[in-house]
């Protein structure tokens, strides 16, 4: 096999570990296995112990643990056209209230409006020169 194909993915090397868990194969051993098949690519000693570990205990999934957080962005289209229709009924707006309205946070309000609006009217008046005839100008 060559070192090309020999390439797994973190859930690959996981059922690795847990079907020679479930053969009683010690942590060790699964490490030099996984080292004379995978070479660069075997996960480290460690990352197998844990492993290992967390397969005798039950473990059933190969998949990753969710991870705490925000998962879902808050610059979406959606909140661009909310927070642009704001600025338009009202340029003296305060971050803050549009925040507090779109239950966002002040610093992805500002970035809204520094990065999509601004890149919009920018892109929008450079359009405007281009289609200008000698009879506007």
């Amino acid at each position: 096999m060559s070192a090309e194909s020999s390439n797994l993915s973190n859930i690959e090397h996981r059922a690795v570990i847990k079907y020679f868990v479930k053969k009683g194969k010690t942590p060790k051993e699964i490490f030099e296995d996984m080292v004379s098949v995978l070479q660069e690519s075997a996960p480290s000693y460690t990352m197998v112990k844990k492993l290992a570990r967390s397969f005798q205990q039950d473990r059933e999934s190969c998949e990753d643990d969710p991870r705490p957080g925000r998962l879902v962005t808050v610059v979406t289209e959606e909140n661009v056209r909310k927070i642009e229709k704001f600025v338009l009924a009202d340029r003296r707006i305060k971050l803050w209230q549009i925040a507090e309205e779109l239950q966002i946070s002040k610093k992805r309000v500002g970035e809204i409006i520094h990065e999509q609006i601004n890149e919009y009217e920018k892109n929008q008046c450079a359009l405007g020169t281009k289609m200008l005839t000698p009879f506007d100008k």
